[in-house]
């Protein structure tokens, strides 16, 4: 919505599980959108679920603050080795003192008025948040051991 480009980065491909495709981002990874960029200074892993409209990324202990951040998005599209998504502007974020909740709501309202997200897709990335929320807080898969693997990846 919109036609805007977002976040752009390149992750080194590590494998795919029954949560989906899991991706290394290293120090040092270049990200990048219009008008900004930057060199990531901690390595995390992000998974892009086979058909789940979001997409989480895991920082492990390297950061100091955010454990986990989950994007809400429409459902990861894989082209080849490139995946593309719409960013829906809701994001769940753990952080490392245990606080949980939905970031960006703010950003969300003003963008589902001004670029006209569709009903449908409004219900679909508040209902997807409240699940993800709930996921984490249960530590349910893929928020639980899961991703403790795939963070073992990191700097190999």
């Amino acid at each position: 919505w919109g036609g805007g480009r977002h976040w752009e980065f390149l992750l080194r491909w590590l494998g795919v599980d029954e949560h989906g495709v899991w991706g290394a981002g290293e120090v040092g990874t270049r990200l990048w959108r219009p008008g900004a960029g930057f060199e990531s200074p901690i390595g995390w892993v992000t998974l892009f679920p086979h058909d789940r409209p979001w997409a989480a990324s895991f920082y492990g202990s390297a950061h100091l603050q955010v454990d986990t951040y989950v994007d809400m998005t429409t459902v990861p599209e894989w082209s080849g080795a490139s995946v593309s998504m719409v960013d829906l502007d809701l994001d769940v974020v753990l952080m490392r003192d245990g606080s949980l909740g939905v970031d960006d709501v703010d950003e969300f309202e003003e963008h589902r008025v001004r670029l006209g997200y569709p009903d449908e897709v409004v219900d679909l990335a508040r209902r997807t948040a409240d699940e993800v929320v709930a996921a984490i807080w249960d530590g349910t898969e893929p928020f639980g051991a899961a991703r403790e693997a795939w963070l073992g990846h990191l700097g190999r």
